[in-house]
């Protein structure tokens, strides 16, 4: 991640996957991507449907994304205070329903360091500890549900990666790169890629940044 140069820099908002290294930057204002947390909870769903909380905290994730989007649509910027309090006491009320399911195992043994609190308490635990990032997409509506454009522009990389097996030159990468990035770039504005080429050719590529 420092090789890359990406975080060093970056100053705004990252819609991130919790992984712990993320944390390291205190620059950088975060939220989780809740699409990673649905797949964990829909997990935990299916395999262990006695715990209760994981299904009404995929409930209370969706509905926080369908009351931020209806928002959106009225052309509204935040949500009343009747959702932000309905919503954090929602919230805070599982993650205590989820710590007395899932109270820390009790161990005779004397051992050395933290006890082990296995995967659901461990995302109970990261849940409770990044409420504020989490629930960062209602409190801003420039924050996206989840990261799932940032993914969708990069997984065309790895398949190009898969289908040629690599890049035979560095420079070759850094040029397939620029030009994805200024297509990409162009088609989130709103512009027509062939256009946005043409007019970085004829000498006029900032047309799509005015």
């Amino acid at each position: 991640m420092e090789q890359c140069g990406v975080l060093t820099e970056f100053k705004g908002i990252a819609v991130q996957d919790c992984w712990a290294s993320y944390w390291n930057y205190p620059g950088i204002q975060h939220a989780v991507c809740c699409a990673h947390l649905l797949r964990e909870l829909t997990g935990i769903n299916e395999n262990q449907p006695e715990q209760k909380w994981a299904s009404a905290f995929i409930d209370l994730l969706l509905e926080m994304k369908k009351v931020k989007e209806k928002a959106v649509e009225n052309g509204k910027d935040s949500l009343s205070y009747y959702y932000h309090h309905k919503f954090d006491k929602k919230y805070d009320d599982l993650i205590e329903q989820a710590r007395k399911e899932n109270p820390i195992p009790e161990t005779t043994e004397k051992k050395r360091g933290r006890k082990k609190k296995g995967k659901i308490l461990a995302l109970v635990e990261r849940l409770a500890n990044y409420k504020a990032s989490v629930c960062l997409f209602i409190h801003n509506f420039m924050v996206p549900f989840d990261n799932n454009q940032a993914e969708r522009d990069l997984r065309m990389i790895k398949v190009k990666t898969k289908v040629s097996g690599c890049f035979r030159t560095e420079e070759g990468a850094r040029d397939y790169l620029k030009i994805m990035s200024y297509v990409g770039t162009a088609h989130k504005q709103g512009y027509n890629a062939y256009e946005a080429i043409k007019n970085a050719l004829s000498g006029h590529p900032d047309f799509i940044f005015e």
